[in-house]
């Protein structure tokens, strides 16, 4: 998988407000890191390992801001596919969400 291609084809295809490369969310920098982007209290799409071990790295940042794994985080394992896979499953994550409508 080209991530750099995956990361721009979200941000062009899909109706998203951010497309971001982080080199490891589930270190301090991860955490420095989110607990500055969740102050908008934006629903997240992490592109990366297990959704479990996601929702156990990412639970105290998300709680920190007022926030939930359960409800604002929609975590998805993406290794090993394809660019082209990991797109589809951003889609369908983004219908989880509720965009569907604006989905082509």
């Amino acid at each position: 998988m080209d991530i750099w291609d995956l990361v721009n084809q979200v941000r062009i295809e899909l109706p998203v407000e951010f497309g971001f490369i982080h080199p490891q969310l589930c270190n301090d920098d991860g955490d420095r890191f989110f607990a500055d982007f969740l102050k908008a209290h934006r629903k997240v799409i992490v592109a990366a390992c297990a959704p479990n071990m996601q929702r156990k790295l990412f639970k105290d940042a998300f709680s920190a801001a007022s926030m939930s794994v359960e409800e604002d985080l929609v975590p998805i394992d993406i290794r090993k596919m394809t660019t082209d896979n990991a797109f589809e499953l951003v889609k369908y994550a983004l219908v989880k969400l509720g965009f569907e409508e604006e989905i082509i």
